[in-house]
């Protein structure tokens, strides 16, 4: 059975990638903190991999044939320009370099939409959207995906970066937009948003786990757009949390001006990933808010 370490396996999107990795690898996890109810059979190694040596000891001890690499400083508000997104990148290089001398096969990388040049991005292409990133995050993800499909090349590894969209889903960090309108809602408190009118896309964490593990069992490489595919505005999303909670008279749209910034359109072409892999998102908008509601009402909405 091929070996599989995944990295950030504890967070948001590694704990479903492990769930669904489990029984068709070998599966090791590695993350930061504990993981409580793992499935049988996978291994986890506590480490920070921004520790020195940790990244060459993980690898020496696994030795992996496949890996699928999330981990990366990703706080809402801290992240954009956080000088972690450089350690990280310096972290990943590493791993990608040990990952090769020990012999490994099948890299996927975790990058981001905010890759792309959002100035002029609309519906986003891998091979024609400008790739001009306006933050440290966008710029470190999109340089380590260069070098790092230029090393799969040069080591004969396959490797393939993710660019992930808008996630959500339950086990989201509590300030993002969806668990933030959900956990005020909850709690009877008024929730101020800006008029919403921006067009995203969003997609469930257990979708793209779904995407993230079938990319790992291919062999398609370079950048692949993971997203819903479908564009929503933000008041649609808001609105939906509010239905489900049942509090949409505590939403203020409009009270809030939309940042300074934000493009009006934002979506993912995801042609070349469902053409690649036959991957498709299963979870509608309703399921899936449906989904993260209930999960913040047994885990407590402050």
């Amino acid at each position: 059975m091929n070996r599989l370490l995944i990295t950030g396996s504890t967070g948001f999107i590694g704990d479903p990638c492990v769930r669904l990795a489990a029984g068709a690898y070998e599966v090791h996890a590695a993350g930061r903190g504990g993981a409580p109810g793992l499935p049988s059979g996978v291994t986890l190694h506590r480490c920070d991999l921004l520790a020195p040596g940790a990244v060459a000891r993980l690898i020496e001890r696994v030795r992996p044939t496949h890996l699928l690499h999330l981990a990366w400083v990703v706080t809402p508000g801290v992240c954009w320009e956080s000088p972690e997104n450089h350690s990280w990148a310096a972290a990943s290089r590493e791993l990608l370099l040990a990952f090769a001398r020990c012999g490994g096969s099948r890299a996927v990388l975790a990058g981001s939409c905010a890759e792309y040049d959002w100035s002029t991005a609309g519906v986003c292409h891998e091979d024609e959207t400008p790739t001009r990133a306006h933050t440290t995050y966008g710029r470190c993800k999109r340089d380590l995906g260069l070098w790092a499909c230029s090393l799969g090349k040069e080591r004969n590894i396959s490797v393939a970066c993710a660019r992930l969209f808008w996630l959500y889903g339950p086990g989201e960090h509590p300030d993002r937009l969806v668990p933030a309108v959900t956990r005020a809602l909850l709690s009877g408190v008024p929730v101020s948003c800006s008029s919403g009118t921006q067009i995203r896309d969003f997609l469930h964490v257990d979708d793209a786990a779904a995407a993230l593990v079938a990319l790992v069992g291919g062999q398609v490489t370079g950048p692949l757009n993971v997203g819903s595919g479908n564009p929503v505005t933000v008041r649609e999303v808001v609105s939906e949390v509010a239905r489900v909670c049942q509090r949409p008279e505590l939403v203020r749209l409009g009270e809030r001006p939309t940042p300074a910034g934000e493009p009006p359109l934002l979506v993912a072409d995801v042609s070349r990933l469902r053409n690649a892999v036959g991957w498709r998102p299963r979870i509608s908008l309703a399921a899936g808010i449906q989904s993260t509601v209930d999960w913040w009402k047994s885990n407590g909405p402050v």
